[in-house]
């Protein structure tokens, strides 16, 4: 078995430049068929960066879900590993997964950690220990068989928002997720642009409109007027940080 790493990116220049190496670093090469950046779109320097790491670079139309659709399709791994740039998995994540599929377990994600003390952000790391569906989210990183991603249809692209959990609730009703005990770093910049408080607030919104059956759009609408990050913010201060703790 072999792993492809999947990495949806815009404008990631910097979290790339220091993402791919720690990547090679803290795994052991024969279990990874290859690296796969897909682009939608980038301005800055995100392509170049990925080229001179010897990732596998190819460009989609924008839209995580439609991103990593993509990368997918062009994956040669037995296993796929979907991954936020701004995240940090934890060393050896490898054998990990494979570890975890050898016992059955065909999908599943690591722990989460934010890179902040805040006490909110340290408790909402400590639920996803706990393999309940609601403690899921794509910062988690995501792994999968790829005959089982297939069996499913893959991501729904009509999400441009949520598209993690819909595959997720779908992994749940399957009986066929499990939650790794090691733990993954992810970035807590949009914490700290829209505040703790008035993130959470927006996210629990979306979870119970979800709930409540709105559509993709509608969630979606809700998150553009809400929560989106500017397509220009830069990650760097917050993207040094996790790597200065690592």
């Amino acid at each position: 078995m072999k792993i492809s790493i999947i990495i949806p990116v815009l404008n990631e220049e910097f979290t790339l430049s220091l993402l791919l190496p720690y990547l090679k670093q803290n795994s052991t090469s024969k279990n990874i068929a290859e690296i796969i950046v897909v682009d939608g779109g980038s301005t800055d320097g995100t392509f170049t960066v990925a080229e001179a790491e010897n990732a596998m670079v190819i460009s989609s139309k924008k839209g995580r879900a439609i991103q990593m659709n993509a990368g997918a399709k062009m994956a040669t791994g037995t296993v796929l590993y979907f991954l936020h740039a701004d995240c940090l998995p934890p060393k050896n994540f490898d054998v990990e997964i494979l570890n975890a599929i050898s016992k059955g377990h065909k999908a599943g994600c690591f722990r989460l950690k934010f890179d902040s003390n805040h006490w909110w952000l340290r408790l909402a790391g400590w639920f996803t220990k706990f393999n309940w569906s609601n403690c899921r989210g794509g910062d988690q990183s995501q792994f999968i068989t790829k005959t089982l991603f297939e069996d499913i249809g893959g991501y729904d692209e009509s999400f441009f928002i949520y598209e993690d959990n819909v595959l997720i609730k779908e992994l749940y009703k399957r009986n066929c997720f499990t939650v790794l005990p090691k733990t993954i770093t992810t970035s807590a910049r949009l914490y700290k642009e829209k505040g703790i408080w008035t993130l959470q607030y927006h996210f629990w919104t979306i979870h119970l409109m979800k709930r409540l059956g709105a559509s993709a759009e509608e969630l979606y609408a809700y998150y553009a007027k809400n929560i989106k990050e500017s397509e220009t913010n830069s990650p760097t201060t917050s993207s040094q940080k996790i790597f200065a703790d690592k």
